[in-house]
């Protein structure tokens, strides 16, 4: 009796061909790269994915680049391995998301055919979720310890706000913004120019086990994917329209921080930056920044009023509250006639402060009960040492909070 012949695997569901296409492309096109881009939206990835792989002629129809160019990625086509990516990626933790499912962050579309071709993450959290309440802290990797401490503190108030903190894992400010939301036991995506599985730089390759931990490592590269410098700038577009607004702590005047604030701003979303010592070439570029399209921050609320919903405000900075700010405007004045270091009686100070005798005494009374005045005989003298604060209360709230 001759055997059956074995049944052929059914054919891949059109949202599984989708997301094998994409992952495939990962390995093909660069990250950002336009023309790639518009390929995929003119053909869609499982046909672009076919004219790569398919013979010679199909290829006319992908135009805009050199012979050469295309050559190459067909060369990388045939090599792509998608089923294996996806194994490897689910061996470290990791998962790949592409547009239109439902982890996918719609703002990164406004980033138009240079909008990622997918995205592969580690860590638990959903990114959607956490993209539609994020910052991006980010700034020089040679920073000062100001500027380190100033990404911590900002980023454990965001964390504390409910904020998710994104930045590159870089060394300096973006590795001082990730420790601070962890170390407030709040939410931070890290977004490499890497594989996900891949630790660079080497020296943070126990903060990025911490964040996958704790939230999220992104990255448009497949497994096993090394940076280079290209890749970094791209890289920075995706934390620009991941996130509701970006804040540079520290950078000089060509630091790659700047641009991702200015990515941000083109793409409408907030840019601020935190002001340095004005003798400081690490806060060069933030302060050219804040003297055109950025808005000064210099703590998380602050921050918060900027991109939160309507009513997350700043406390309203104003100086201590004195006793005498309480005293009505003709107490005041009556306050303010007596001279230093001596006494004046009555009609002096009624003369001064342009008001009648009988009124000034009253208003004598008054700041004598308060503790502002001594009577010495028919005549009245300023207290050395008058009440100094009516209140504690330094800062008051916007809007009535």
């Amino acid at each position: 009796m001759t055997a059956a012949p074995p049944e052929a695997p059914a054919p891949p569901s059109e949202e599984d061909a989708e997301l094998l296409a994409r992952a495939a492309l990962t390995r093909v096109l660069e990250p950002g790269e336009e023309h790639g881009g518009r390929w995929l939206r003119e053909h869609g990835a499982v046909t672009l994915l076919r004219l790569l792989t398919g013979p010679e002629p199909q290829s006319s129809a992908l135009t805009g680049v050199r012979p050469q160019r295309l050559a190459g990625y067909r060369r990388r086509a045939e090599l792509a391995d998608p089923r294996q990516d996806l194994e490897r990626a689910a061996a470290s933790g990791a998962r790949f998301v592409c547009p239109g499912s439902a982890e996918w962050p719609t703002q990164l579309d406004d980033l138009g055919d240079a909008r990622p071709i997918g995205l592969w993450l580690r860590g638990r959290p959903h990114l959607r979720t956490w993209a539609l309440r994020s910052v991006a802290v980010v700034g020089a990797r040679a920073c000062t310890p100001y500027g380190a401490h100033m990404a911590q503190v900002l980023a454990t108030g965001l964390a504390e706000h409910g904020w998710v903190v994104v930045s590159g894992a870089a060394y300096g400010i973006d590795g001082a913004a990730h420790r601070g939301a962890l170390a407030s036991g709040g939410a931070t995506a890290a977004v490499l120019a890497c594989g996900v599985d891949v630790s660079y730089p080497r020296g943070h390759a126990e903060l990025l086990g911490r964040i996958a931990r704790q939230g999220l490592v992104i990255g448009e590269l497949p497994p096993g994917s090394h940076p280079t410098p290209t890749r970094f700038v791209l890289r920075n577009r995706v934390i620009a329209a991941l996130t509701r607004g970006t804040v540079v702590v520290e950078a000089a005047h060509r630091s790659g921080s700047l641009v991702t604030a200015r990515r941000a701003r083109e793409l409408g979303r907030s840019t601020m930056g935190v002001p340095g010592p004005a003798t400081s070439g690490l806060s060069a570029g933030v302060h050219e920044l804040l003297r055109g399209e950025a808005v000064l921050v210099t703590d998380a609320a602050e921050i918060v009023e900027l991109v939160g919903a309507i009513g997350e405000l700043a406390p309203e900075r104003r100086g201590p509250v004195l006793a005498r700010d309480h005293l009505d405007p003709e107490t005041a004045r009556v306050l303010e006639a007596l001279p230093a270091g001596r006494t004046a009686d009555a009609d002096e100070l009624a003369l001064a402060s342009g008001t009648s005798a009988d009124d000034v005494i009253g208003r004598l009374y008054e700041l004598h009960s308060l503790g502002f005045v001594e009577r010495q005989g028919d005549g009245w003298q300023l207290i050395r040492h008058p009440p100094a604060t009516g209140t504690q209360t330094g800062t008051v709230r916007r809007g009535g909070r």
